[in-house]
């Protein structure tokens, strides 16, 4: 089956990938994790990328990104993952030595109700699911640790979402997704589908012409 075109509208959600080439643990000691941060702010501020949630791991990142134009998500992962390869290559002298990432950037369309607060969510949970710290704002190195610390940082990097994140944000964030959540958004990942409702979806394959055979991965439960 043939991949589908690569959607790079304004206007719209992404949820946004990349993994290490081989599993190279890229974010090893504090300032690499800054040096992507810096590198983060620095792209935005290029293209005025709004960037709605973010966590950097060891070995991969997830962004939540609102283009305002089109063509704009294009350029902004381009500069950062060449800004990022460059960097990364100079301060380890591995340039010319293969690829840093596994590969071009995966992204997804969200619907922009219900479904990017679970997406936000699917994000900013990362490090707790991978057991990394207890509670998200443990974590420095993503968009929760921005919201929940009282040493804010990086205050030009968020943008707020266009809906409103929960009142009890900190009780929200901290409990667990249900697993069915999450399994339906590693559906949107592996198999390049756009996350949300199915009339979206459909939406979706009619106005940037994607593979009609595409299908909702699911609808997220209710949040009490």
């Amino acid at each position: 089956m043939s991949r589908n075109a690569r959607v790079d509208v304004g206007g719209e959600i992404y949820h946004v990938i990349n993994r290490a080439n081989g599993r190279f643990k890229i974010f090893d000691e504090d300032k690499d994790y800054k040096l992507f941060e810096q590198l983060l702010l620095e792209t935005k501020e290029l293209n005025g990328m709004r960037i709605l949630a973010y966590v950097i791991m060891p070995n991969h990142w997830h962004l939540v990104l609102y283009p305002k134009n089109d063509g704009d998500l294009g350029v902004f992962m381009q500069r950062l993952t060449n800004a990022h390869t460059r960097k990364v290559h100079a301060k380890t002298g591995t340039n010319g030595n293969g690829h840093l990432y596994q590969g071009r950037y995966k992204s997804f369309l969200v619907d922009s109700e219900n479904y990017l607060l679970s997406v936000i969510k699917y994000v900013e949970r990362n490090p707790v699911r991978a057991k990394l710290v207890i509670s998200c704002e443990d974590w420095e190195w993503g968009s929760a640790y921005f919201r929940l610390a009282r040493k804010r940082k990086n205050v030009e990097l968020i943008d707020l979402p266009p809906i409103n994140l929960p009142i009890d944000y900190k009780q929200w964030i901290n409990a667990p997704e249900k697993q069915d959540e999450v399994d339906t958004i590693r559906i949107s990942v592996n198999k390049s589908v756009p996350y949300g409702g199915e009339g979206w979806v459909e939406k979706m394959v009619v106005k940037h012409k994607l593979e009609s055979t595409l299908k909702s991965p699911g609808r997220p439960k209710k949040r009490i």
